[in-house]
């Protein structure tokens, strides 16, 4: 099949990357606003490039990724269900909720599938996790914590459109909570500080956050972010029940380091990078989209998913705010 990117950033260049090294994927087409980017791209890893997102909807291709700027996201999803082509598109739909919810609106019904970007869904940890979950291994649970932790912030420019950290990073904790658990997030309190790069707080953000959500079946789930974890790129969640506990993320690249004497667990290098930690889930992910654009299968992460994990972020951000519980309810207007 033909794929077309939007967007030839860091992530755009490493999906280019990915396709081109699947099975399915006979070409691509490429289109960024800087036109550098996106020669430079179709020199390491092949592809035809093209000026624009139009003439790239126009160059027969079977499937769109976009990863092109947030501001942008809302424009190409409609314009790739208006043409009729499956869209794959990076977290999150829009920058607002707002928004979000116009292009739900805009695309409901359509037929065209659209498969939003949260990669912990293809991890084989998270995967392992929500099957031992579904099979009852762990009885009823009590007890979820989910921990992303950055080994250094963003850049300013980068932390100031973003949105905040629960928008931007805690989002993937929230959105792989409602999956591995099956269970809806009801009420959220949230904390924040600053103790690390100035930027982030005349942004307005935290570089360090923890949140409480109560689920929808009474279970409670701590989540823990950082923008400063000097050791590396940690991404971990624990899943406790009345029968059973178990844990994504514990092996020998773990970024922690025991204490407990004669223990040389984890033995490895740490994870330092996001790509890293994640290369085979970003494949597995894009494997899926090849499958989703054959007709193969549904999309694994629909608009409705990212927009419930986006509640959820909101939620934390006026709890943060205004130092109180807020449901979900709440910041749906509901």
């Amino acid at each position: 099949m033909r794929i077309g990117i939007l967007g030839l950033g860091r992530i755009g260049a490493f999906h280019a990357e990915t396709l081109s090294g699947l099975d399915a994927v006979d070409s691509l087409v490429l289109t960024d606003p800087f036109a550098e980017a996106a020669k430079a791209a179709a020199e390491k890893f092949g592809g035809e490039v093209v000026d624009s997102p139009e003439a790239l909807l126009a160059a027969g291709v079977d499937g769109i990724v976009v990863a092109a700027a947030t501001d942008a996201h809302p424009a190409l999803i409609r314009a790739g269900v208006a043409a009729g082509i499956p869209v794959f598109c990076e977290k999150p739909v829009a920058k607002t909720m707002a928004e979000g919810v116009e292009v739900l609106k805009a695309v409901q019904g359509s037929g065209v599938p659209i498969q939003i970007g949260y990669n912990r869904r293809f991890d084989a940890g998270f995967v392992a996790a929500r099957a031992a979950v579904q099979a009852g291994e762990l009885g009823k649970l009590h007890t979820v914590r989910s921990t992303t932790l950055d080994p250094a912030p963003p850049p300013a420019a980068y932390v100031a459109a973003s949105g905040g950290i629960f928008r931007d990073c805690s989002v993937h904790d929230f959105d792989i909570i409602r999956w591995v658990t099956g269970r809806e997030v009801t009420e959220v309190y949230a904390v924040g500080g600053n103790r690390g790069a100035d930027y982030i707080k005349e942004a307005g953000d935290a570089d360090t956050t923890g949140a409480v959500l109560t689920l929808d079946d009474g279970t409670i789930a701590v989540v823990s972010n950082s923008r400063h974890n000097g050791r590396g790129y940690d991404v971990r969640m624990e899943i406790h029940g009345f029968t059973d506990s178990i844990a994504v993320g514990l092996e020998d690249k773990l970024p922690l380091r025991s204490v407990e004497p004669g223990v040389t667990f984890p033995a490895g290098t740490p994870h330092d990078f996001f790509m890293d930690r994640f290369t085979a889930a970003y494949r597995a992910e894009l494997t899926a989209f090849t499958e989703v654009v054959s007709g193969t299968r549904t999309s694994p992460c629909t608009i409705e998913d990212a927009l419930e994990a986006g509640w959820i972020a909101d939620a934390c951000t006026l709890s943060l705010h205004e130092h109180r519980p807020v449901t979900i309810a709440e910041v749906r207007g509901a």
